[in-house]
């Protein structure tokens, strides 16, 4: 293709269709089969998943995979997870199990405040800024009372507004900081539409202000959004244990085994090369339950390594101790979640999800999430300090790599035999599948 098209959008669903499989497949009519392979026989649920995002031409499948036996506060969780990785919610569902019977995880929610900003620009003297926001603040936030009622009556709302310069990083530039209580929902579409009606009010009120020049009483309003970034929306859970009890199968010396794991912590925590492997195991875990739960995992995920930053160095999310002959493993990350509002009352497999969960409040989310990034952590660490971390892994992994060959079952129970006791690589199953049709 070496045009562009013009009116995508306002084409039929039928019509996009054809027109990418003629653009850019050798076969138009295989493609629009595979396409359409993945609709949904159910039509109405299939044009509610059509009305998700714009330009839609069919359904992207991802695994749903349940982890069974978390033992969190004392309540036991079937925990559903959505990706796409092998080995993920094996090493969930191992983990789980371990800590079941050693007092299961602790999880708190520290505080669940949500931020958001108005980014404006003003030309004047800032302490007439200070003492125009000081005298309209209280207007700001009455301008946000019909926005804001039924969240009042939820328990939630505005918590706090101040006025920050930061003209020392940026000429002119001032902002409008907010902080917000949304209780079960993640709050983006109040929180924004709060912001905009500062903004708004902020500018209207500019005009009027009778202490400001004309310079000043033009102030520029750049954006209103709300930060994905939440330092203060914080959850902490952990594992504790005599170290003795960390004896199973593959760990013969307890002792041995939880010195190496705090040494690889300790890596993590001084080493940025390191410390983002090691988060992103942790969110192979979070991901995986707030896509699961209708959750932004974008937003999760860049607020969560912006808070692995917060030194100024990228680190380690998790920490681990020996104290007193106890193994403590632990980690607080900030989680903006919601259980109530977007796909979460729309896609029934979200809705279905929650159902599993026991309808969970959005701070029970945020620890069930939490919680089960601790344990992929943990999964990993444990594997990377006794058997390395591509025992366990390739194990699940063959699956794809005998998918991709089309082996026949007969094949598979020959293939899976022989890999029981020999080392598994990609390589060495491709070889091995080559040998046996020879």
């Amino acid at each position: 293709m070496n045009n562009a098209v013009a009116g995508f959008s306002k084409l039929t669903k039928e019509e996009k269709i054809n027109w990418i499989a003629n653009e850019y497949f050798a076969n138009p009519a295989e493609a629009v089969a595979t396409i359409k392979q993945y609709w949904n026989s159910d039509a109405k649920l299939q044009q509610l998943h059509d009305e998700f995002i714009e330009n839609t031409i069919s359904n992207f499948y991802l695994p749903m995979g349940i982890a069974p036996n978390f033992l969190i506060n004392g309540k036991y969780y079937s925990v559903p997870m959505v990706i796409e990785e092998s080995s993920v919610v094996a090493a969930a569902a191992k983990s789980a199990k371990f800590w079941s019977t050693r007092g299961g995880f602790k999880a708190t929610v520290l505080n669940t405040e949500k931020i958001g900003q108005v980014h404006f620009l003003f030309k004047g003297n800032s302490t007439k800024l200070e003492q125009f926001f000081n005298t309209i603040k209280e207007s700001l936030i009455a301008s946000t009372e019909s926005i804001t009622k039924n969240m009042q009556k939820r328990g939630g709302g505005i918590t706090s507004l101040e006025l920050r310069n930061k003209t020392a990083e940026l000429e002119n530039y001032f902002q409008l900081h907010a902080t917000f209580e949304t209780k079960d929902s993640m709050g983006a579409n109040f929180i924004n539409s709060c912001l905009e009606q500062f903004a708004k009010t902020l500018k209207e009120e500019a005009q009027n202000y009778a202490d400001f020049n004309e310079t000043e009483s033009d102030i520029t309003v750049v954006m209103s959004i709300l930060s994905n970034y939440v330092p203060n929306c914080i959850v902490r859970v952990e594992v504790s244990c005599e170290v003795s009890a960390l004896a199973e199968k593959k760990i013969e010396n307890p002792q041995e085994f939880a010195e190496k794991l705090i040494q690889a912590v300790r890596i993590a925590e001084i080493e940025p090369f390191r410390a983002v492997t090691h988060n992103k195991g942790i969110m192979n875990g979070v991901d995986s339950v707030v896509l699961a739960t209708g959750n932004d995992f974008r937003a999760v995920e860049a607020g969560v390594h912006a808070y692995a930053s917060r030194s100024g160095q990228y680190s380690s999310l998790s920490y681990a101790k020996i104290e007193n002959g106890i193994f403590t493993f632990w980690m607080e990350i900030p989680l903006a979640l919601g259980t109530v509002g977007g796909l979460t009352s729309l896609h029934p497999l979200v809705k279905m999800a929650l159902e599993i969960l026991g309808k969970p409040s959005a701070q029970e989310l945020m620890q069930i999430v939490a919680v089960v990034g601790l344990a992929q952590n943990f999964a990993a660490l444990r594997s990377l300090t006794t058997t390395g971390i591509q025992e366990g892994h390739m194990k699940m992994h063959i699956n794809n790599i005998l998918n991709q060959f089309q082996t026949t079952s007969e094949e598979r129970k020959i293939i899976k035999t022989h890999f029981e006791n020999n080392s598994i690589s990609h390589s060495a199953v491709v070889e091995f599948i080559e040998k046996l049709r020879k």
